[in-house]
């Protein structure tokens, strides 16, 4: 069971939720870094993938999560985007005994109250207590750090929608090598990487809403129906209709 939510103070960012059934997730890259809260790893933060990262857990394993926009993760984690790339960081690597700190007051929210399914446990109305928990450190952090580097939502919102590396450059009053390098350290990745991974995104989205695939390729700026599907199987492992099966074969919602 998975869902998410909106989280306040932080523009783009999304706290969710998620209680296992088993077996193996693929989660696909989108630029961005989370923080998380684990019944089995504790506290860990996620880096920005490249590919499709393959998450394998137990049944009943708990997660707890805030994921950031692109480009705000390296003020809130004081590291550059890239030096956690394609990574699973337990947060102690990187804030030592802070890290104990938020350990405990997440922790804390877990336990009160104890439900009768163990003191382990994340129950729906248990998660919103701990992803308060992880909302405030990050806004703490960010306001230490002054709040995240401008450029960074100015640029993924510009490959968001399409542009190109040179007209994104700039805009943005960089040059491309300067803004490769500023890129490396906001998203972990060069822009053109960036802008392939939010086109698969935007393009995935746009088929989830049961548009046929050669219409998406068109709309979405690939050459054809063929180049969509190998640049989803280049990032996310498999094919587009694989990803998109169980949607499909259910009703579109209303």
């Amino acid at each position: 069971m998975y869902r998410e939510w909106a989280v306040a103070g932080i523009p783009g960012g999304v706290l969710w939720s998620s209680v296992s059934g088993g077996g193996e997730t693929r989660v696909l890259p989108d630029g961005c870094l989370d923080l998380l809260w684990s019944s089995r790893s504790g506290l860990l933060v996620a880096g920005p993938d490249r590919t499709a990262h393959l998450s394998r857990s137990a049944p009943g394993d708990r997660w707890v999560g805030l994921r950031l926009p692109p480009g705000t993760g390296p003020a809130v984690f004081g590291v550059p985007a890239e030096e956690l790339r394609d990574r699973r960081v337990p947060l102690a690597d990187l804030w030592g005994r802070a890290a104990a700190e938020v350990t405990e007051r997440v922790e804390t929210a877990l336990a009160a109250p104890i439900r009768n399914d163990g003191p382990d446990a994340v129950s729906a109305a248990d998660a919103p207590a701990a992803a308060s928990v992880l909302t405030r450190v990050a806004r703490d952090r960010l306001r230490a750090a002054g709040g995240p580097d401008p450029v960074g939502a100015r640029v993924a919102a510009r490959l968001a929608a399409g542009a190109t590396v040179a007209a994104t450059a700039a805009e943005v009053g960089l040059g491309e090598r300067a803004l490769h390098r500023r890129s490396r350290a906001l998203f972990g990745y060069g822009p053109k990487t960036l802008a392939r991974i939010l086109r698969m995104r935007r393009a995935l989205d746009l088929a989830r809403t049961g548009a046929p695939l050669a219409e998406v390729a068109a709309r979405s700026g690939y050459a054809d129906q063929a180049h969509l599907t190998r640049e989803v199987r280049e990032l996310a492992g498999v094919p587009p209709t694989r990803l998109l099966a169980p949607a499909r074969s259910r009703p579109q919602a209303s």
